[in-house]
Order: structure tokens, then sequence, then C-alpha cells
């Protein structure tokens, strides 16, 4: 069987779940509920999926979030999201 890379379905979804030991609270393909910042364009809140784990900004951890409803991904601070109850 040929070596998963990060990049693989597999050898990523591992990967990511080593990211979430490392400090990120939410893990790839967890529902999380989102709130827009202050300052968004829009006032966008509501159920989204974690696609993947991103590196911190300064002292927050970063996620890319998918809703069913939109067809783009977007970036969300830790201070966005919240638990689905």
């Amino acid at each position: 069987m040929p070596r998963m890379r990060r990049g693989d379905f597999d050898g990523g979804a591992r990967f990511e779940r080593r990211a979430t030991v490392a400090g990120h609270k939410y893990t790839v393909g967890e529902t999380v509920q989102y709130t827009a910042g202050a300052y968004s364009r829009t006032r966008t809140t509501g159920s989204f999926q974690v696609v993947k784990l991103l590196p911190s900004e300064g002292d927050e951890n970063l996620y890319r979030i998918k809703s069913e409803g939109e067809p783009y991904e977007r970036v969300a601070r830790e201070s966005q999201l919240d638990r689905q109850p």
C-alpha cells in the first residue's frame, strides 16, 4: 500500500487530529455554531462543519468552515465558534 501524505484524505485526517492535540478546540468534521464578527459585512450565523484546522493567528486558532447552504468555505476564529447543543 502506498504511503499516505498529508494532503491525502486519510493522511490529512490523521494530521488534523494531531493538530487538535496541539491546541485546537474543535476537530475536522465536527458541527459548530458560527457567529460572524462585529465588523463582518454580513451577520451570518448558523450551523457549519469544520473542514480544516488552520495555523493560529496571534493567540487564536483558525478554522476553515463550510455551511451546506453556501457554495464556499469561510475562515473563522475560535472565538466565533461554539459547540452545537
